[in-house]
């Protein structure tokens, strides 16, 4: 749940896991990634920038976040030495072998603005199960209303309201109410339901 605009994200490897990581990141909102292998998979995004390089520290200046995803645990383990040293967080995608992760990326469900990430424990495998479980009960609602909210909240937030007002209209926000009426008269239906609501 980082803001990744505008941060560079560095992805040491080319292969299925790098790939993996770089589509990612670029879903979360990354729009500079680098990658770097001297050889890389075409599942890369089109937008990565791509070094076919072998690894060197220089690579990881200017990041925000490393993803350490070769197949070789020397190299994984001298990239999150080096991101650390530089004081970057870093993650090791063979970390449950050997040396843990400063972050984790956890399983990842969208639906509008709607986004649900579950981590268990340092199981991907297990996450992705429990998301998998719980995306067919997902509501379409939610996810519009979380989208809405790009909208809603910022007028919501220059409304000259005090907090328990805003507190007030944000948990109206959530109620079947505010749905039913976003999915027939859309965003400015709700704003004026809200506003006519809390006129002084």
């Amino acid at each position: 749940m980082l803001d990744l605009s505008g941060r560079l994200v560095v992805i040491i490897g080319g292969g299925a896991v790098a790939a993996r990581k770089a589509r990612g990141v670029v879903d979360a909102g990354a729009s500079k990634v680098r990658v770097v292998a001297p050889v890389i998979s075409d599942e890369v995004p089109a937008s990565a920038e791509r070094v076919r390089e072998v690894y060197h520290r220089r690579f990881l200046e200017g990041a925000g976040l490393v993803f350490a995803a070769t197949d070789r645990a020397d190299v994984n383990r001298a990239v999150v030495e080096d991101a650390r040293a530089m004081g970057l967080w870093a993650n090791r995608a063979d970390a449950d072998e050997e040396g843990a992760s400063d972050f984790s990326t956890p399983a990842i469900m969208k639906s509008g603005g709607l986004v649900i990430a579950v981590s268990a424990g340092g199981s991907p495998a297990l996450a992705a199960k429990v998301r998998d479980v719980l995306k067919p009960k997902l509501q379409p609602k939610w996810g519009e209303m979380a989208e809405a909210m790009k909208v809603l909240r910022p007028k919501v937030l220059a409304a000259g309201w005090d907090i328990e007002t805003r507190r007030s209209v944000f948990r109206m926000l959530a109620e079947d109410e505010a749905m039913e009426l976003l999915k027939g008269g859309g965003v400015e239906a709700v704003w004026a339901w809200v506003a006519g609501i809390h006129e002084d």
